[in-house]
């Protein structure tokens, strides 16, 4: 309901498809610039508080822009201003919003819960645009705004009842900055993600012009008002509750790869329709088959980057899926509003198609997998150091040095295998890596990584997998019979 009431305001305000445009860049900016930050902080501090403190500010802002407009206060400028310091608050609301989904079900219930709770999400787009054409046709957006206020109550009172379990850490909470760096870390070095973030932003660029334009296509290219306005985007939410039903059965046939492709391929030719046709009824089918695609594609890849993702750094990868979604939508916005300013409306909309269908075809080699779940479980079967004496939490660096002694015959395959160590090394949280073998002694290996300081290189003890234990293993199993890995811890001195 927002949504259509801020939409529809700046048409009011500003004719300029550049300035309709920056509505959905000033949404999603916010959510491009903190969402990392955001997804450290909600990594370090308890997620429920995190969410309704940010549920208070949000009521705040939005009952402010609902009074402002109310007495005619409202500028062009000013609706941005306050889309952007709503937009600041879902980026700190996203991560942790996303993160706690799999603490409230079992990981094999995952791809349902996300896809019921976007059931949810668009079941509100299917009502609430509708509700808004008609309120802002008869008394304005302000009472939009004020009803939007109103809502976090309701999401204020949900979390103030729930009770969330979770395990503590026996070690001191991560330090912000160190957090976001060892955020970056884990997404730099996790291949499976990286995918995501792929096959994401080479989607979310183009399809960033059909919502960015659309107010415009039904106040300027249709001649309509509101209440056509509000009915089309109830038609994606219709769609989008639809193909979440479906979804089920589509994933039990196809892979996620193909499930992308092809809704992708379905919201290209609906911006065709949209760009082109100007019958409401054809249009309505056109937007109803946009909700389906949306809610496919955005429905795999948050469930293949949830497949992806331990609970130490949950909030931190899904910011980055954030990053990627809110950044290419930013982009997008203010890209395809300046390429309508220059070749029109449709134009704009047929070359924001025409690339989707490119995107498919140069990303499709980036493969999201199928049904794979790794088990993230902590192994607890790292021992821990033998310490003379106990280091300081903040002393190091810390270098750790593993032998390995490997069967002769075996040692192209124990390289290749530790590539995928090094890679669980460097996502775990240190900063370097290498392997070294004894010029004398070619089947001796050395495996050397180094951590930022004592308490960093005892939270990967904490964080080691099932997942990691078995990549491990897969390397281990080129050593010679009998043998076993030879650990040793160097501390570092920082002077003084």
């Amino acid at each position: 309901m927002h949504d259509v009431g801020a939409g529809w305001l700046m048409t009011e305000l500003s004719s300029s498809p550049s300035m309709v445009a920056l509505v959905e860049a000033a949404d999603s900016f916010p959510l491009m610039l903190l969402a990392l930050p955001a997804g450290a902080l909600a990594d370090i501090v308890d997620r429920r508080r995190l969410l309704i403190a940010v549920q208070v500010y949000m009521l705040i802002v939005a009952g402010a822009l609902g009074i402002m407009t109310l007495l005619e206060w409202t500028t062009a400028w000013v609706l941005l201003g306050f889309t952007f310091a709503l937009g600041v608050g879902g980026a700190l609301m996203l991560p942790a919003w996303a993160a706690i989904v799999p603490d409230l079900v079992r990981a094999d219930e995952l791809p349902s819960a996300i896809a019921l709770n976007s059931v949810a999400i668009n079941g509100a787009r299917a009502i609430g645009p509708a509700i808004a054409g008609v309120l802002v046709a008869a008394v304005g957006p302000w009472l939009v705004f004020m009803l939007n206020a109103l809502s976090y109550v309701g999401i204020l009172a949900v979390l103030l009842r729930w009770r969330r379990e979770h395990e503590k850490s026996t070690l001191p909470a991560e330090r912000f900055f160190s957090a976001i760096r060892v955020g970056m870390r884990f997404v730099t070095h996790t291949r499976a993600l990286q995918i995501v973030l792929i096959r994401g932003s080479a989607f979310f660029i183009f399809a960033s012009a059909t919502w960015s334009l659309f107010p415009l296509i039904v106040r300027q290219e249709l001649q309509r008002g509101p209440e056509i306005y509000g009915l089309l985007l109830t038609c994606i939410g219709v769609g989008a509750v639809a193909g979440a039903i479906l979804l089920p059965r589509v994933r039990a046939m196809v892979s996620r790869d193909t499930l992308v492709a092809g809704a992708s391929a379905l919201y290209a030719l609906a911006a065709l329709a949209l760009a082109h046709l100007p019958y409401i009824p054809l249009l309505a089918v056109a937007m109803v088959a946009t909700g389906v695609a949306w809610i496919s594609i955005l429905s795999a890849l948050q469930v293949s980057a949830q497949m992806t993702l331990p609970a130490w750094v949950r909030a931190r990868g899904l910011a980055a899926f954030v990053v990627v979604f809110m950044g290419g939508m930013a982009i997008g916005s203010i890209l395809w509003g300046q390429v309508a300013t220059r070749i029109g409306i449709p134009a704009a909309l047929t070359v924001a198609a025409l690339g989707t269908w490119v995107a498919i075809v140069l990303t499709w080699k980036f493969k999201l997998g199928h049904h794979e779940v790794l088990d993230f479980r902590p192994s607890m079967d790292w021992p821990m150091p033998l310490l003379a004496e106990t280091p300081e939490p903040d002393s190091g660096p810390v270098m750790v040095t593993i032998e390995y002694r490997v069967q002769p015959t075996k040692r192209a395959e124990f390289v290749t295998a530790m590539s995928a160590v090094r890679e669980m090394r460097r996502r775990n949280g240190a900063y370097f890596w290498e392997l070294f073998h004894e010029s004398s002694d070619p089947g001796l290996y050395l495996e050397c990584f180094i951590d930022e300081s004592w308490i960093e290189h005892l939270r990967q003890h904490e964080r080691a997998s099932v997942a990691d234990r078995e990549i491990l293993d897969r390397a281990k199993v080129f050593m010679v019979e009998g043998e076993s890995t030879k650990s040793t811890h160097w501390l570092g001195h920082r002077e003084s």
